[in-house]
Parts: structure tokens; sequence; C-alpha cells
């Protein structure tokens, strides 16, 4: 277990991209392959040695979460809380209802309609050597109409993060930002003074960018397939032809 270092899943949101398959069901509940979808970021998580989770989600399905995971045992969690978002005011709201549960430790926050090929269990290595701050994964995206529906990285010189700009015309790099995130327990106090977006929701890219501008955020570039199984009808059947012919969480 990564010793200290919690674990927050997001699974809120109204999943209004995928309709009308999530009128009926939380997307995170949908199927990938032969399982739900936020068994995958379960998954990932405990093969990582995060196995102290928090579930955050909302809406009317929140507890159908609850008769699939249960405790949490029986898929190698060593503890499992919930939380749950009564109105959709994004990434970042969602995050803060884990306040109480992560306490002053460190955590690891996956979005559960992220889906990774590769184990992220050296990432976490990577930022449990990190004195603080921050780190987030990246992505490689060749594809530039796709970058400008995503989270994309500018990096200076000597390859450090000098902003991300969300949904950009004119991508700053062929990199995105993966929904996995880690912090330390500041990120809390960012959060508390972050100002809605337009969008009126609190924006995890202006958490990231505060970390940004501290000077102490850090990455890796992940290898193998991403995906984002909740982006479209399109991305969620990609995310599903790939687990069915080649696995994830290797």
């Amino acid at each position: 277990m990564a010793d200290g270092l919690k674990g927050v899943i997001l699974a809120g949101g109204s999943g209004t991209r995928l309709h009308p398959l999530t009128r009926i069901t939380n997307k995170h509940l949908l199927p990938i392959y032969d399982r739900p979808m936020v068994s995958y970021t379960i998954e990932a998580l405990v093969l990582a040695g995060v196995t102290d989770l928090m579930l955050v989600t909302g809406g009317t399905h929140a507890g159908e979460f609850l008769r699939l995971l249960g405790n949490g045992r029986e898929f190698g969690i060593s503890r499992l809380e919930y939380g749950y978002q009564e109105n959709p005011g994004g990434i970042a709201e969602a995050l803060g209802l884990a306040e109480h549960f992560v306490g002053g430790d460190r955590m690891v926050v996956m979005l559960a309609d992220n889906v990774l090929e590769r184990s992220f269990a050296p990432s976490v290595e990577h930022f449990c050597e990190q004195e603080k701050g921050a780190r987030v994964l990246l992505a490689r995206e060749t594809d530039p109409e796709h970058l400008r529906h995503l989270g994309v990285p500018e990096l200076d010189g000597s390859d450090r993060i000098v902003r991300i700009v969300e949904k950009p015309q004119d991508p700053p790099s062929d990199l995105v930002v993966t929904g996995v995130y880690f912090y330390d327990s500041d990120v809390f106090e960012v959060i508390s003074k972050l100002e809605p977006s337009k969008r009126g929701e609190l924006e995890i890219t202006d958490v990231n960018n505060w970390y940004v501008d501290q000077g102490v955020m850090e990455y890796d570039l992940i290898e193998g397939f991403w995906g984002d199984a909740g982006e479209s009808i399109d991305a969620y059947y990609a995310v599903n032809d790939f687990v069915r012919k080649n696995g994830v969480n290797k």
C-alpha cells in the first residue's frame, strides 16, 4: 500500500454526453466490456497500492454504487467511504467533498470514466518522492481537433508545465491532461478560494494552474492507451473495443 496516500474516485456529473444511456443510470456504471466502468478505476488504484478510497457521486442513481461495491472488500479495498455531491458543480467542487476523508494526507484523484492500458503505480512512487505539490498524468494526442476539447499543457524549454489551457483553439502542445491527478493537502485551501467558471463550476484546470504558478507541478507522460469513456458515445465505444481486445491496467 502507498503509505499515507488516499484515493478519491470522482463519479458524479449528469452524463449528458452519453444520453440517452445515462437517463437510466450513472455513466460510471455503464458497462465497459464485461463489467461496470467504475470497476476499472478501482482496479487501477488498488494495483497501484492505493486501497484507502472515497467515491464521490451524485444524482438519482447514487445508491447503485453501494449495491455494486458494498464495503469494497471484494475489490481489494481496505476502506471505502462515499460522498454525495448535491449539485453538479464541477470536478473541483466534488473533490472538495473529500476533505474530511483525506485530512492532512496526500491523495490521488481519478475520474471514473478514464481507462488506462498501463498501471500508474510508477507515478504513485514518483509522487511519494515529491516533497510537496501536485502531479498530473499526460497523454500524447495527435488529432488537433481532439486537442481543442481537452486540457492541454504548454511546456517551456526545460519541459516544465508553464500553464494548462482548457479547450484551446490553438493547442500549445500535442499533450493532454488525463483524469488522474495527485495533490498534497493544500488542494482543499485552493478549492475554497476558487471562483466558478462561466459554466458555473469549480474547474480542476484552475486548481492545476495554481500548482503550476507555485512551481510545484510535476507530470508523467503515460505509455499505451488512454481513453475518456464519458467524452462522447463514439469515445465510449472506442474504449469498449480497446478493453475487449487488449485489456487494461497491465
